[in-house]
C-alpha cells in the first residue's frame, strides 16, 4: 500500500468511527449506511466537490445533498474534518436538544447542510430542482468568455430513495430534460430495515435509468480510482449520471456487517470495540481524529478559498463588461425584487364582469413576468386549467435551457421537491400548480419546504366544490384544512381579481415560508371597492369587507363564500338584524397580527359568529368560539353544475342568513 493509499484509508475510517461513536454516544441512529458509504464519500469531497467551508453561501459553489439523510453522521463528519462551523462537540451531541446534529439533516446554509431530508426520494428530487435553477441562470448569465454559473449538483442517493415514487418521477423528467450536471452516487448496498432488498426490490436499477435517459456506470464502492473515474466520466457526459457503487453496509463491522440490524440501530460496545479493532483503530479513544487525517481534510479550506478567490475575479471581469448583468446576479442571488417589479399589476373593475381568480392569477402572473426574469414555474400537466403559462417566454428543455415555463407532466410530488430544489439554489422564485385536491400527492414535499421555511409558491386552483361536474374526486373537501395544519406555511384564499393581485404580491415578497395560493374554478363577481373595503386588506389576512354600526353577528367567510355572505348580509339587514362581514383569505396572515387589530376585526365583545367556508369546519371554532357556528362540509363532493351544488350543500345567502340568526337566538 502507498502512502497516499494509506492516508485515504485513514481518512476514510476516521468518518466510519465517528459516524459509529457519534450513534453509539446518543444509543441512536443509523451507523451502516456511513461505515459503508465513507470511501464514495471521500473521493467525492476530496477530490470534485468545488465548495469553500469558509463561505457556504458561495453561489458558484456545487451542491451536494445527502438523499439518504438517515445517514446524517457521515455528512456531520465530513463537514466537521473540512472545516465548517461544526465543531467536534457537535457530533458528540448527535441527536441531543439544541444541537446542529439532529437525527436527519435539516436545511442549514450557515454549516454547509444544503437541505432537509430523511424522507426518502426527497433529496433526490429536490437535487434535479437545483440542476435545473444552474440551467436556467447559466443560459441567462452566462456569456462567451464568462462562465460565471459552472457547477456541479452531487448527491448520495440509497436503496429506499430508489424505491420511493417521488424519486422515480424526478428521475424521469431529469432524463428527459439531460440535466448533465447532475450526478449521483447511488449506495448499492442491498438492504433495508426489513432485510435484504430482494424481498422487494429486484429489479435491475441500472438498466432502470438507462431507460430514463441517464448515463450508467457500475463501481465497486470501494475501488477509490474506479469512484474518481466514474466521476469524472459523468462530468464529461450531456446526461444525468447515475453511479452504482456496490457497497457494504456496516462496513468493517465483523458480526454486523450486511444486516439488517446495523442499517438503523447502534453497533453496541463491544461490537464497537471489535470493528475498531477490524479497522486497526484505537479503540479507548471515542471521536478520535487523527491529525494527519484531519490536515489532508481541512485542505478543503484552502482549495475552497482559491476556488472562490478565482470566481470572484472571473465575476469582477464579467462585471466590467456586462455591468447590468452584474447587478441583476447580486439582485437575484440576494433573494430581493427590483424596484418597479409591481409597476403593471392589473387592476379590475366591477363593470368588466365575473371572473375566476385563477384566470385574474393568469393576468397578474403574465404582468409580473416582464419585471422578474427569474420567476419561473409551471404546471403538473393542468397549465390551460391553472392558468399558469407565462406567454412569449418559451418552455424550458434540454434544447431551450433559457425557457421560463416547466412541464413537470403528470408529475405532483416531483414537482414539489424540485420546486423545493430550485428555491433551496437560490436565484429564481419558482411556483408550481395544480387542482386543490391533489395537493395530497405533494404533501409530503410541501411539508419539507415549510420546515425549512423556503420562498416556495404553490398555485392549487380548482379549490372547491365549485368545480362542478367533475364530482367528488376532483372536489377538495379536506385540503384547504390539512394545508393550514402545516406550520410556516401561508394559505391565502382570495374572494375575488384585486384580492388575487394583493396574493401575489404577499406571496412574492414572503420570504420566510412557502406559499399556497388557493384560486377558483367559477367565476366571481369584481367586488365594488368604492362600497366595500379595499382588497389590500388581504394583506392582513382578515379585514372587516362589509360593517353594520354596533353588529349583533359577524360573518366570517373565505374565497367565494365571501360572496353568498355578503348577500347573506342584506338579507340580515333586511330583518333587522345587524352583521359585519369579515374577510378572512388567510388565517396565517391574520396571526402575525398584533392582538389589537385582530380584536378591532373580531371584536370580543361579540361572540354571535358565523363562518363560512366550502370545505371541513375544522379549525374554525377557533375564531366563531362556543356561541358561534360553522358553516362547511363534513361529506364528499358530487358531480352536478356547481349553483346546483352551492345550493344543495348550504351555501346560499337563505340558509347563510338562517343560520346567522339560529346563532343569535343561542
Amino acid at each position: 500500500m502507498t502512502r497516499q493509499q494509506e492516508l485515504d484509508q485513514l481518512c476514510i475510517n476516521t468518518l466510519r468511527t465517528l459516524a459509529m461513536d457519534a450513534v453509539q454516544q446518543a444509543n441512536s441512529g443509523h451507523p451502516g449506511m456511513p461505515m459503508g458509504a465513507a470511501a464514495m464519500a471521500y473521493v467525492l469531497w476530496t477530490r470534485f466537490l468545488r465548495h469553500n467551508p469558509a463561505n457556504p453561501a458561495w453561489p458558484d459553489r456545487d451542491r451536494f445533498v445527502l438523499s439518504a439523510g438517515h445517514g446524517s453522521t457521515l455528512l456531520y463528519g465530513l463537514l466537521h474534518l473540512t472545516g465548517y462551523d461544526l465543531p467536534l462537540e457537535e457530533l458528540q451531541n448527535f441527536r441531543q436538544w439544541g444541537s446542529h446534529t439532529p437525527g436527519h439533516p435539516e436545511y442549514d446554509p450557515a454549516r454547509g447542510v444544503e437541505t432537509t431530508t430523511g424522507p426518502l426520494g426527497q433529496g433526490f428530487a429536490n437535487g434535479v430542482g437545483m440542476a435545473i435553477a444552474e440551467a436556467y441562470l447559466a443560459a441567462h448569465f452566462n456569456r462567451p468568455g464568462h462562465q460565471i454559473v459552472d457547477h456541479y449538483v452531487y448527491a448520495i442517493v440509497s436503496d429506499g430513495d430508489l424505491m420511493e415514487g417521488v424519486a422515480s418521477e424526478a428521475a424521469s423528467l431529469a432524463g428527459h430534460l439531460r440535466l448533465g450536471r447532475l450526478i449521483y452516487l447511488y449506495d448499492d448496498n442491498r438492504i433495508t430495515i426489513e432485510g435484504s432488498t430482494d424481498l422487494t426490490f429486484t429489479e435491475d436499477r441500472g438498466r432502470r435509468f438507462e431507460a430514463y435517459g441517464w448515463h450508467v456506470q457500475h463501481v465497486d464502492g470501494y475501488d477509490l480510482a474506479g469512484i474518481a473515474a466514474a466521476i469524472r466520466a459523468a462530468q464529461a457526459d450531456p446526461r444525468p449520471s447515475l453511479i452504482l457503487a456496490r457497497t457494504h453496509i456496516g462496513y468493517g463491522s465483523p458480526n454486523k456487517q450486511d444486516t439488517a440490524e446495523v442499517h438503523g440501530s447502534p453497533l453496541g460496545e463491544e461490537e464497537v470495540r471489535l470493528t475498531k479493532e477490524n479497522l486497526d483503530w484505537p479503540t479507548q479513544r471515542p471521536f478520535f481524529i487523527p491529525d494527519q487525517a484531519l490536515t489532508h481534510f481541512r485542505q478543503a479550506l484552502e482549495r475552497g478559498r482559491a476556488w472562490e478567490g478565482e470566481w470572484q475575479a472571473r465575476f469582477a471581469a464579467y462585471a466590467a463588461e456586462y455591468p447590468g448583468l452584474a447587478e441583476e446576479w447580486r439582485l437575484v442571488m440576494a433573494g430581493q425584487l427590483p424596484a418597479g417589479w409591481d409597476a403593471d399589476l392589473p387592476a379590475f373593475r366591477p363593470e368588466d364582469g365575473p371572473l375566476a381568480t385563477r384566470v385574474a392569477s393568469g393576468k397578474v402572473l403574465n404582468a409580473i413576468a416582464p419585471h422578474l426574469f427569474n420567476l419561473i414555474g409551471g404546471s403538473a400537466d393542468l397549465a390551460p386549467s391553472c392558468n399558469t403559462y407565462l406567454k412569449g417566454y418559451g418552455d424550458f428543455s434540454a434544447d431551450n435551457p433559457g425557457g421560463r415555463n416547466f412541464h413537470f407532466g403528470v408529475r405532483e410530488h416531483a414537482m414539489g421537491g424540485i420546486l423545493s430544489g430550485l428555491a433551496l439554489h437560490g436565484g429564481v422564485i419558482p411556483y408550481g400548480s395544480t387542482f386543490l385536491v391533489f395537493s395530497d400527492y405533494m404533501r409530503p414535499s410541501i411539508r419539507l419546504a415549510a420546515m425549512m421555511e423556503i420562498p416556495v409558491i404553490y398555485v392549487f386552483t380548482h379549490d372547491s366544490i365549485g368545480i362542478g361536474e367533475d364530482g367528488p374526486t376532483h372536489q377538495p373537501i379536506e385540503q384547504i384544512a390539512a394545508l393550514r395544519a402545516i406550520p410556516h406555511l401561508t394559505v391565502i384564499r382570495p374572494a375575488d381579481a384585486n384580492e388575487t393581485v394583493v396574493a401575489w404580491r404577499v406571496a412574492l415578497e414572503h420570504r420566510q415560508g412557502p406559499v399556497a395560493l388557493l384560486f377558483t374554478r367559477q367565476s366571481l363577481p369584481v367586488l365594488d371597492r368604492t362600497a366595500l373595503a379595499p382588497a389590500d386588506g388581504l394583506a392582513r389576512g382578515a379585514y372587516v369587507l362589509a360593517d353594520a354600526e354596533g353588529p349583533d353577528v359577524i360573518l366570517i367567510a373565505t374565497g367565494s363564500e365571501v360572496h353568498v355572505a355578503l348577500a347573506a348580509q342584506k338579507r340580515l339587514t333586511e330583518q333587522g338584524v345587524r352583521a359585519r362581514v369579515v374577510n378572512m383569505p388567510s388565517w396565517e396572515l391574520f396571526e402575525r397580527q398584533p392582538r389589537s387589530y385582530r380584536d378591532t376585526v373580531l371584536p370580543p365583545g361579540v361572540t354571535a359568529r358565523l363562518a363560512i367556508e366550502a370545505g371541513v369546519p375544522q379549525g374554525w371554532h377557533r375564531y366563531v368560539g362556543d356561541r358561534g357556528d360553522v358553516i362547511g362540509i363534513e361529506r364528499f363532493g358530487a358531480s352536478a353544475p356547481y349553483k346546483v351544488l352551492w345550493e344543495k350543500y348550504g351555501f346560499t345567502a337563505e340558509n347563510v342568513a338562517a343560520r346567522a340568526v339560529e346563532v343569535l337566538d343561542r
